[in-house]
């Protein structure tokens, strides 16, 4: 339970739901094993990923750097 909960936050920094950001797709409670859906292709899949990872580590960098301007602000 703790996990998903942790799973389905938006981290501070990034903005972004610390399980797309590991699995590249929102985290879903209810389960339908009946339902027939696409399956994403690979690529599709993998170019989405690349994309959240990026979003991500470049806000970390903004915050990162901020950090830094405040702390050198002495």
């Amino acid at each position: 339970m703790v996990e998903f909960v942790m799973n389905n936050k938006v981290h501070s920094a990034t903005k972004v739901l610390y399980f797309i950001a590991n699995y590249g797709r929102e985290l879903r409670m209810e389960v339908d094993i009946k339902r027939k859906g696409k399956v994403e292709k690979a690529t599709e899949f993998a170019e989405r990923m690349r994309k959240v990872q990026e979003k991500a580590e470049m806000a970390l960098r903004r915050v990162q750097e901020e950090i830094e301007r405040q702390a050198n602000k002495e």
